[in-house]
């Protein structure tokens, strides 16, 4: 139980501080682009971060699926959705700051990316597993 409490953690606060990071990252390489809220429109920057946030979202459910016991992709789709859930509530508070072009393939591609993200570990593990015997 523990473990798997903590593998939703581990990626739900994974892509976060990722996320953080990487915004900050961003905002100190192209200060013009932000306004004094850290809120942008200029379209490449949103692309940007657009490609960022799927990658942190890959990167979750990667973290999630490796360290879950078992169950992957179920640990993963519950680090997606709680993924998903905040960032509904987040794009709702900056819903008329940025165009609905970036809203919705953001909150679109949260939980799918985690999966991706969760489908690659499983498939390297199978990989690395020695072959059956047969006779």
């Amino acid at each position: 139980m523990l473990r798997s409490i903590g593998a939703v953690l581990v990626g739900f606060v994974g892509w976060s501080v990722l996320w953080l990071v990487g915004n900050i990252g961003i905002a100190a390489i192209q200060p013009d682009a932000f306004d004094a809220n850290g809120l942008t429109s200029n379209v490449g920057i949103l692309v940007i971060i657009l490609g960022f946030s799927i990658l942190l979202s890959v990167i979750s459910g990667a973290l999630t699926a490796r360290i879950a016991a078992k169950s992957h992709i179920k640990h993963t789709l519950v680090t997606g959705v709680l993924l998903l859930l905040v960032g509904v509530a987040v794009q709702v508070s900056v819903w008329d700051a940025m165009p609905i072009w970036y809203h919705l393939p953001f909150l679109a591609a949260i939980v799918p990316a985690n999966l991706i993200g969760a489908r690659m570990v499983t498939l390297g593990r199978r990989e690395a597993m020695p072959p059956l015997a047969t006779n």
